[in-house]
């Protein structure tokens, strides 16, 4: 596996100013964000965790997913969550044409449009898969009113090579006011997301902090 940060670069979020990589840190809140879903395996799991403390996230699904599992997206919504576009087919930016990525973005907003009426939130939320992107993709979804929601804290819970211990590690030792913190709705990172996501649920709440959504 390639090389990644877990805490993204300050030089990283000054060169891609126009992205957004974490919050305010004036206060004690955190951003849990949950990118792959809707997964029958996992996301009623993380759902019935987070309701547990009260605790609010933002949902980056993907199109057809979405169209695949509409009842579950619903209760993303349901459960007061804000969604995010993550294309409609896990689409690697810098690997895709314009045209066919900015293709794949509508579509996977015209799925999440179908199945949130009525409409749950105002602004537009796009994450790219991956977190590749480029320049010219993100002027284009910028202007569609999209915001580019990056982050703060990688967990990598996709990484089978690291330990469950080491993904809660990541977070708990570089997450602070403001973080956004990036989970997977997904079967391949079920086994590390099972074992960290409770545990930063009572450790951070144990601590005075909120769990919001990105809106």
């Amino acid at each position: 596996m390639k090389p990644y940060f877990i805490k993204t670069p300050s030089l990283i979020k000054f060169i891609f100013k126009n992205w957004i990589w974490s919050f305010s840190n004036k206060e004690k809140v955190i951003y849990l964000t949950f990118d792959d879903g809707p997964t029958p395996e996992i996301t009623g799991w993380i759902l019935h965790q987070l309701k547990k403390y009260n605790a609010k996230a933002t949902f980056f699904c993907i199109g057809k997913n979405i169209n695949n599992y509409p009842d579950i997206f619903k209760s993303i919504l349901n459960e007061e969550h804000s969604v995010g576009n993550h294309t409609s087919n896990h689409l690697n930016g810098l690997k895709t044409k314009n045209g066919k990525y900015l293709e794949n973005i509508l579509l996977a907003e015209q799925q999440i449009e179908t199945y949130s009426k009525p409409k749950t939130q105002n602004s537009k939320l796009f994450r790219p898969p991956y977190g590749k992107l480029k320049l010219s993709q993100a002027k284009k979804i910028r202007k569609n009113n999209y915001k580019i929601i990056m982050w703060d804290i990688l967990s990598a819970d996709f990484d089978l090579s690291i330990s469950k211990e080491k993904c809660l590690q990541n977070v708990i030792d570089k997450t602070k006011n403001g973080s956004i913190i990036v989970f997977h709705d997904s079967i391949k990172a079920s086994k590390n997301l099972k074992f960290v996501l409770p545990k930063i649920l009572e450790y951070f709440s144990a601590k005075g902090f909120v769990f919001k959504k990105i809106e």
